[in-house]
């Protein structure tokens, strides 16, 4: 494995391979909330021992199995969550201690290899209007709903069409939606597998969009568009640290998955460029060898950015001092509940993960067990001294 925090230029060969055997040499017993499975090959057993300054996991609790495809969550004000079936296009409300309850389906979704019903954000006036907004891969475009909830949360109604125009394909969709500090909600896409589509600027795929609720696009955005960032493949993470920087996971392609910092009206390479690898575009702070990650979802906790990882089937705790890499990262979970799809943090301080493996005949990696889907709690604790 091959796993590198960003701290200046281009590594050459050699520096990766020196990086890749201090990795190695750091393993050692796991910890809580470490993985007891016997590693694959080429697996790190970092320990919890090597946090400094942050939280680890701990205590691992299922609040519901038996899921459809989870792909979007997020939580409502009383600390229950609704989430998405990418594949039913249906919203669940979600609460602990009871089933699972359909609200009702979305419209218009039409389900691909990668699309269907995919991030879910709730308004943060949601007391108030009752509204969550739906990342949908349709035709002629994918868009971006607003839903209307009932009192009840027992049902559901398309309000508006918030943002389309966003080219829909068979794969990279992109699909995350997250409000941030400024009150707007961020959109990643995917680049509808047309690479070029990232470097055009006339396309909304293969970008980061913040739009204002409304669907307005808001004063300060650099290009005077919903376009805060290019050059992007395929985004399925976005969230804000407490200083408010904001992040980005990114699927790479055959070398480097990303964990990148947004900064508006910046181009972030692809398709000339992928991880540190070719000159164009601004650098991600780390990356990671897809066997390793295929990343989709993350979170801020604890010091840490906490991204899921569908190929490489394990949760990487990624710490960062705001825009900066601060340390190594470290695997947990390594095949313990397969792919990892969504990473939410919850009110309570805990992590809410969704786990990815109904849907493995559509692109490989784990099997279905007996219970899957899964939707996880995971308790962030002190590292063990």
């Amino acid at each position: 494995m091959l796993l590198i925090p960003r701290t200046g230029g281009r590594l050459s060969a050699v520096a990766a391979l020196l990086s890749a055997l201090v990795l190695v040499a750091g393993c050692s017993t796991p910890g809580p909330g470490m993985s007891q499975d016997v590693p694959g090959p080429g697996t790190s057993r970092n320990t919890p021992a090597q946090v400094t300054g942050g939280l680890v996991p701990g205590e691992v609790t299922e609040i519901a199995g038996g899921l459809t495809m989870p792909w979007g969550l997020t939580f409502l004000p009383d600390g229950s969550a609704l989430m998405s079936e990418r594949s039913t296009g249906r919203i669940v409300h979600i609460r602990q201690g009871r089933d699972p309850e359909p609200i009702g389906m979305v419209p218009g979704v039409e389900v691909s290899s990668e699309g269907g019903l995919l991030g879910l954000a709730a308004s943060p006036s949601f007391d108030r209007d009752r509204t969550v907004y739906a990342y949908v891969s349709a035709s002629p475009t994918n868009r971006v709903v607003a839903l209307r909830l009932a009192p009840d949360l027992r049902s559901l109604r398309q309000d508006r069409v918030i943002l389309d125009g966003i080219e829909t394909a068979d794969r990279h969709h992109g699909g995350r939606l997250r409000f941030g500090p400024d009150g707007n909600l961020w959109i990643g896409t995917g680049d509808a597998f047309s690479p070029e589509n990232a470097a055009d600027d006339e396309s909304l795929n293969g970008k980061i969009l913040r739009i204002r609720p409304d669907g307005s696009v808001p004063p300060d955005n650099p290009s005077g568009t919903a376009v805060y960032s290019t050059g992007h493949r395929n985004v399925q993470g976005i969230a804000f640290g407490p200083d408010g920087t904001a992040y980005a996971s990114e699927l790479g392609h055959r070398t480097w998955d990303e964990l990148n910092v947004l900064r508006p009206g910046r181009d972030y390479g692809w398709p000339e460029s992928e991880g540190q690898d070719g000159s164009h575009g601004e650098r991600p702070i780390f990356t990671i060898h897809p066997d390793d990650a295929s990343p989709s979802g993350i979170a801020i906790a604890g010091g840490a950015v906490w991204m899921g990882a569908l190929g490489g089937q394990r949760l990487w705790r990624l710490p960062v001092d705001g825009p900066r890499a601060d340390g190594e990262p470290v695997a947990y979970f390594t095949e313990r509940y397969g792919r990892i799809r969504t990473v939410e943090p919850a009110p309570d301080g805990s992590l809410w993960i969704t786990t990815s493996n109904t849907d493995r005949a559509t692109w490989g990696g784990a099997d279905a067990r007996p219970g899957d889907d899964r939707l996880l709690r995971v308790e962030l604790v002190r590292p063990a001294s």
